[in-house]
């Protein structure tokens, strides 16, 4: 049953459609650091952002896992930007096991491990349902930048030269490997339920994540930049990798919760919704 048109979401999300530009960059950045501070009074520890960041990564690909065993069905899902994740995932266990052997080591080995069960579903036992013609974004225009920028641009610290290469790689690569997805959902002009609910787990990550570092940053007063490293040209280049990805996944997450939460139609209503919205996505692929 769908929700009321006049219900107070939908008046809210009107009104906030009609503001100028100016007022919805206002809202959007007091509604961030309303959410900082409330994470912050809520959360003691912060390291636990990063930790829930990898746990909802997971929890996206849990349910791509469940649609395609119960549909089996991949439409819609982009396999390239499923390698893409499991080739910065994979560089970055390797970059773990060398660097820091915690609890991150263990939650990347488990996404990887189902991220590659997925591309196994996908190249194999569902191929006669993938769009192979429309999930055509060449890899190449992705990782070989990636690989170059980070053989000229990596933080300096005391781990390995291989290590700090390989580390750079996958901030790179992680901060882009969404866009074949989205892509694809352009091309298409519709959207499958569950991978709209996988792309907007990763934009939850991607929150969690950054606000792991903006908290970490304020309260240590900008110093906790340089333990990741530093350099003149590594810590604006990672801040660059960070906002893009951010802002990638938080337009596609507005959208989202906007549907959901002002939708009169079922979940599976989302196409034509996604076909209005890509519009605005468009330019960044």
């Amino acid at each position: 049953m769908g929700r009321r048109r006049g219900s107070a979401v939908n008046k809210l999300f009107a009104w906030v459609r009609r503001q100028s530009m100016k007022v919805k960059i206002f809202l959007a950045v007091t509604s961030v650091l309303s959410s900082l501070i409330a994470l912050r009074l809520l959360v003691k520890d912060t390291n636990h952002f990063f930790i829930a960041s990898e746990a909802v990564h997971a929890t996206g690909i849990i349910v791509l896992i469940y649609k395609l065993t119960t549909q089996n069905n991949c439409s819609g899902l982009s396999l390239q930007t499923q390698e893409l994740t499991a080739v910065f995932l994979a560089v970055r266990l390797v970059c773990s096991f060398m660097m820091e052997h915690d609890i991150h080591t263990i939650l990347d080995f488990a996404t990887l491990v189902s991220t590659l069960w997925v591309i196994y579903m996908i190249r194999f036992k569902l191929k006669a349902t993938y769009s192979e013609d429309l999930d055509n974004f060449p890899k190449f225009f992705l990782v070989v930048p990636c690989a170059i920028l980070a053989l000229v641009i990596y933080p300096h610290t005391y781990h390995s030269h291989l290590s700090k290469i390989m580390w750079a790689f996958c901030v790179y690569l992680e901060a882009i490997a969404v866009l074949p997805q989205l892509t694809m959902m352009q091309k298409t002009k519709m959207i499958e339920p569950s991978t709209a609910h996988y792309v907007f787990a990763l934009g939850v990550a991607r929150f969690l994540g950054a606000a792991h570092w903006i908290i970490q940053v304020y309260e240590s007063a900008g110093a906790y930049l340089f333990l990741l490293g530093s350099g003149y040209f590594w810590l604006p280049t990672v801040l660059i990798a960070e906002a893009v990805q951010t802002f990638i996944l938080a337009d596609f997450c507005y959208y989202y919760c906007r549907k959901r939460a002002t939708s009169s139609q079922p979940a599976t209503g989302l196409e034509e919704y996604w076909h209005e919205q890509f519009q605005v996505l468009s330019f960044m692929v």
